[in-house]
């Protein structure tokens, strides 16, 4: 009996202790989903210490992780796959990063090679999953930004996000809540977040300077909620902007008890900022933010966590039409998007979108990249290096591609607060190299004068547009350690284009070719004729046959397609017969076909004929006047002799001198 009372006890005293724990880990689960990392870090790691479950474990990482607590939160995952292992690799990436920010480059590379493995298959981004995409982090070239500390205008909590407009920036910050002592130590103030305004010439990197902040008081927009990440339309007439999911008054939850973000719409009038309207995109069940809209207006850039990404975040993108129409959400992709948090695209006004992202090659935690959009898809996207990346979170990151400068948000060390608000600005490398070659013709290797040579960058801007001089030579100067694309082009000629990348040599030799246009060829006499079939004459004659007019008015579509081409008649004839007279013969076919094509509408000063009689033969049936030497071949083999061809005769001088010559070697 008493033995009984014991055991009794003992399973009261552990179902007591077991229900305790359920209601501290359900206390813990609604402070995780309000985001409330910091506190239900506290708990979770109480909890953890009698009870280390999977669950407890995963979540006492995610809210370290997620409140920038790196140390902690590696600890909590490397104590998570030592006793367990879990099904989501999502966690196994969250370690790898953790690893990452603490510097520890080695672990972080196993993981990220077990995580890659454990990947593959999965909608994962291309760089996520790529063999060893992380073993080092490059700060090989020199800086290309200088990044200044905005300390006038940053707090103790966390500033960031800043929008450009006119002589004022606008930029997010919990200032001016009322925030307990537990929530200004924390991320979890940026539940609470206000639009505050600065004008430009207010703002110092002095901290003693205090720029006069004031919060962007505009009715609609302000409310007692969180609001940040505005973009306006080119005529500031809209605005775009985050906001917790509230309406009338009341906080609308999904069903696992937290309130998600969406974006808004609205319109100057009047005076004021009205017509406030959420985005037909925007659910209660996820959540969307962090706009970007494009100078032109067409396309909003924004992130979200909705089904069917590929990370935590991803970024996606929306055509805007007029009346409040939009397209179907995009989903940038896998060269974008990875299986972290892809976070603050922003769309520059030479169509360059930057963004940040955890899940891409970095030097930290977030970094910020760049990339454009292509025909056939978004650029790789290209890490933006030191200074504008560090050791710790770099994102909200925004450029004038006009001013070369711009804005990053920015916890590195040195910041004031939670975040800093930084100033960047775009400056010229120090180490140039010069790349110089020749362009020539892909098959003789002509060279090739007044050709038009573009480089861009790897986003596709244009930084040079040359054109080769009366050689075909070409130089220009471009940064050190740098990719680059070149395309050349002339007239006549195919576009071609071609991949390279600088060093720190002086000099980068770059010869290139072009391959002519498949409306011409080059004959057995290497010259350059317009390319159809062979026009063949009957014997003895010279008028023009029903096929022979359709290779002409080839001819004549070729000519009005290049306006500027002199084209000249060669006719031929076989071998038998008089010398004298097939050179007769010959004339008259290559006038048969030159006043064919003038009838057709070629003006007469762009064609020319000369017969040439029996002079070059295509083949061995020759046959003198005194047929000492007649060689017997059949009725076909005559027939390729008597042939006419359309030589072009200034195709190389056109751009060159700009006055055709009228008269050409061997047709003088």
């Amino acid at each position: 009996m008493k033995k009984s009372i014991l055991v009794t006890f003992f399973l009261f005293f552990c179902l007591t202790i077991m229900f305790g724990q359920t209601k501290e880990i359900k206390a813990a689960d609604a402070l995780f989903e309000e985001y409330f990392y910091k506190s239900a870090s506290e708990v979770y790691k109480k909890i953890a210490q009698t009870n280390p479950s999977e669950h407890v474990l995963e979540r006492l990482g995610d809210s370290y992780y997620y409140n920038i607590d790196l140390e902690e939160a590696a600890e909590a995952y490397a104590l998570l796959f030592k006793n367990f292992t879990p099904d989501n690799p999502k966690f196994m990436f969250k370690y790898a990063q953790s690893l990452r920010g603490i510097g520890r480059f080695d672990e972080f590379n196993l993981w990220m090679r077990k995580f890659r493995d454990i990947s593959k298959g999965r909608p994962t981004g291309d760089y996520v999953t790529q063999k060893d995409a992380y073993s080092t982090a490059s700060k090989k070239a020199d800086p290309t930004f200088k990044v200044t500390n905005l300390r006038s205008i940053n707090s103790i909590y966390s500033d960031f996000g800043v929008t450009d407009f006119g002589n004022t920036i606008l930029f997010s910050s919990p200032r001016g809540r009322a925030l307990s002592i537990e929530e200004k130590d924390s991320k979890e103030e940026n539940n609470f977040l206000d639009i505050f305004s600065v004008r430009k010439k207010n703002i110092s990197s002095e901290a003693e300077y205090l720029s006069s902040v004031r919060p962007l008081y505009a009715k609609g927009i302000k409310s007692d909620l969180n609001e940040s990440s505005i973009t306006f339309s080119l005529d500031k007439k809209t605005m775009y902007f985050t906001r917790n999911n509230f309406v009338k008054k009341k906080f609308l939850t999904v069903k696992k008890g937290y309130n998600n973000l969406k974006i808004f719409k609205a319109e100057w009038f009047n005076g004021r900022w009205d017509n406030v309207v959420e985005l037909p995109f925007s659910s209660d069940d996820y959540s969307v933010g962090h706009p970007s809209l494009s100078k032109d207006g067409s396309r909003l850039y924004f992130i979200s966590d909705m089904p069917g990404g590929v990370g935590q975040t991803d970024i996606y993108a929306v055509n805007v039409y007029k009346d409040n129409v939009y397209g179907i959400v995009e989903n940038l992709g896998p060269t974008i998007n990875t299986e972290g948090r892809e976070m603050f695209p922003f769309i520059s006004d030479d169509e360059v979108l930057y963004f940040s992202s955890d899940g891409h090659i970095g030097l930290g935690d977030l970094d910020v990249y760049a990339t454009r959009k292509e025909i056939d898809g978004y650029t790789n996207p290209i890490n933006l290096k030191f200074p504008v990346n560090s050791r710790s979170d770099d994102f909200a990151f925004s450029m004038n591609p006009v001013t070369k400068k711009g804005y990053v948000s920015s916890n590195r060390k040195g910041s004031s607060g939670l975040d800093d608000i930084y100033e960047v600005e775009q400056i010229e490398s120090v180490c140039i190299q010069t790349v110089a070659g020749i362009l020539r013709e892909i098959q003789f290797k002509k060279y090739l004068p007044e050709a038009k040579i573009i480089v861009k960058d790897e986003l596709g801007t244009i930084l040079k547009s040359i054109i080769s001089d009366e050689n075909g030579l070409f130089s220009f100067e471009l940064p050190c350690n740098q990719k680059f694309i070149i395309t050349t082009s002339k007239e006549y000629y195919k576009e071609n284009t071609a991949y390279f990348e600088t060093s720190e040599k002086t000099t980068l030799d770059l010869d290139l070719a072009l391959e002519i246009e498949n409306d011409f060829e080059y004959d057995s006499r290497n010259e350059l004729i317009i390319k159809i079939n062979t026009i063949y004459f009957d014997s003895n004659k010279w008028n023009i046959r029903s096929e022979a007019a359709i290779e002409l008015d080839k001819i004549v579509s070729i000519m009005t397609k290049y306006p500027k081409i002199i084209v000249a008649s060669a006719s031929h004839t076989d071998a038998k017969g008089n010398r004298a007279y097939n050179k007769i013969l010959s004339q008259r076919r290559a006038k048969s076909a030159v006043d064919y094509i003038i009838y057709k509408g070629i003006s007469p000063e762009r064609i020319y004929g000369k017969g040439f009689g029996e002079d070059e033969l295509t083949n061995k049936c020759v046959d003198n006047d005194a047929h000492s030497n007649r060689v017997k071949c059949s009725k076909l083999q005559h027939q390729e002799n008597r042939r006419t061809s359309f030589l072009v005769l200034n195709i190389d001088e056109i751009e060159a001198n700009n006055k055709p010559k009228k008269t050409f070697s061997r047709w003088e």
